[in-house]
C-alpha cells in the first residue's frame, strides 16, 4: 500500500507541476505591478511647463489610430479630435483595413497569411498597432481614448505601455521608437500565439490583445532584456493609472468603447467579479477529483491483489495434490498426476 501511495503521489505531482509550468507566466502576472518601471508623477512636468522643452525626445511625433475606414463613428470623433487638435505639429496616421494590409504585404510578407486568416477583425486591429510602432515609431491611441493634454513628456521614454486592472498591461495607449526590441519581440511572437480558444473573447485577448501583450512583457522582463534607458536600451516604462486618466493632469480621457465585445465577454467579466467564489469552488472540485482518482487507484490495486492471491492459491493446491514428502534427501516424489 505504501508503494502504491508513493506512485500515486508521484504521478499526481508530475501532473500538477506540468499544469503549473503551463500557466506559470499567467500566475506571475497576478503579482506583477510594474512599479519597478513606472513613470512617476514627479518625472512628468505639468502641462505647458517650460521644463518639457528640456526633456529629450526619442519617440517621433506620430499619432497612430486604427479603424475599418476613414469614416470614424460619431461616438469617437470627439476623442479623436482632442488628440489631433492638441498635436498640430504631430503627423497623424489613420490605419484603415486596406492600409494595414498593404503595410503587412509590403514590409512584413511573412506575416500576411496569419494577418489575413484572423477570425476576428479586432485581431488585425490589434496586430497592426504593434507593427506600426515597431516600423515607424510614435504613439498609438485607441479611438475611445481622448487626449487630456499634450503627450510631449511621453516622447522621452523609448518605449512605454500602460498599466491596467486587475493585472498586466493594456494595448490601447503605447509609445515606442522604431525598432525597439520589445515591440520587435511582440511582432515576432504573434504567429506562435495564433490559436483558437473557442470563446472569441479569450481568443482575442490571448492571441493579439492585452493578455497576449502582458505575457510577452512578462517574458521579456524574465529574459533580462528590460534594461537600459535611452535609444540604445531595452527598458519598457509603465504609465500607471493615475498618470493615464484619473486626474485633470493625466494624459488621457476615456470615452465609450469596446465595441468588439460579445456575449462571452460578459461571462468573463462576471467571472472576474466573482473570482473568490470561483477559486473556492475550484479547490473543492480539485479535492473531489483527487479523492475520486485515489479511490479508483485503490480499487484497481485491491482487484489486482485478489487476482494474484487466487492465482497463487491455485498453483499451491495443485502442488499439494500432485506431490508428497518422502523425507531425507529424496525430497518430494510424484504421486498421481491429474491433468486439470
Amino acid at each position: 500500500m505504501r508503494r502504491s501511495l508513493a506512485i500515486f503521489l508521484l504521478v499526481t505531482g508530475v501532473i500538477v507541476i506540468f499544469l503549473v509550468h503551463s500557466v506559470y507566466t499567467l500566475l506571475t502576472l497576478l503579482v506583477e505591478d510594474g512599479s519597478a518601471d513606472a513613470i512617476h508623477s514627479a518625472e512628468i512636468p505639468a502641462p505647458n511647463s517650460p521644463l518639457i522643452d528640456n526633456m529629450p525626445q526619442y519617440i517621433p511625433k506620430i499619432i497612430h489610430q486604427t479603424y475599418i475606414n476613414e469614416s470614424v463613428p460619431e461616438i469617437w470623433r470627439e476623442a479623436q479630435r482632442t488628440c489631433i487638435d492638441l498635436h498640430e505639429d504631430y503627423e497623424y496616421k489613420m490605419w484603415t483595413d486596406a492600409k494595414s494590409r498593404e503595410l503587412i504585404a509590403t514590409e512584413y510578407p511573412w506575416f500576411l497569411n496569419t494577418f489575413d486568416n484572423y477570425s476576428q477583425p479586432i485581431q488585425r486591429a490589434d496586430a497592426i498597432r504593434y507593427f506600426v510602432l515597431a516600423h515607424f515609431g510614435g504613439i498609438y491611441i485607441d479611438l475611445d481614448d481622448g487626449c487630456n493634454r499634450r503627450l510631449d513628456p511621453l516622447l522621452s521614454y523609448p518605449a512605454w505601455v500602460r498599466r491596467t486592472a486587475p493585472t498586466g498591461i493594456s494595448n490601447d495607449a503605447m509609445g515606442s521608437i522604431p525598432q525597439h526590441p520589445f515591440f520587435l519581440r511582440v511582432i515576432e511572437s504573434l504567429r506562435a500565439y495564433d490559436k483558437n480558444w473557442r470563446l472569441p473573447y479569450i481568443t482575442v485577448m490571448y492571441s493579439t490583445g492585452p493578455l497576449f501583450l502582458s505575457v510577452i512583457w512578462k517574458k521579456y522582463m524574465s529574459s533580462g532584456s528590460n534594461i537600459g534607458d535611452g535609444v540604445g536600451g531595452g527598458r519598457v516604462r509603465i504609465l500607471m493609472m493615475d498618470e493615464y486618466n484619473r486626474f485633470p493632469w493625466s494624459f488621457f480621457s476615456h470615452h465609450q468603447g469596446s465595441s468588439w465585445h460579445g456575449k462571452d465577454a460578459r461571462l468573463i467579466f462576471w467571472m472576474g467579479s466573482h473570482w473568490v467564489m470561483l477559486t473556492a469552488m475550484g479547490f473543492m472540485l480539485a479535492g473531489v477529483v483527487g479523492f475520486g482518482l485515489w479511490w479508483v487507484w485503490g480499487r484497481m490495486l485491491l482487484l489486482g491483489q485478489r487476482r494474484t492471491k487466487r492465482r497463487d492459491g491455485g498453483v499451491w493446491e495443485r502442488a499439494m495434490v500432485g506431490w508428497r514428502w518422502r523425507g531425507g534427501k529424496g525430497g518430494y516424489e510424484l504421486m498421481e498426476r491429474h491433468e486439470v
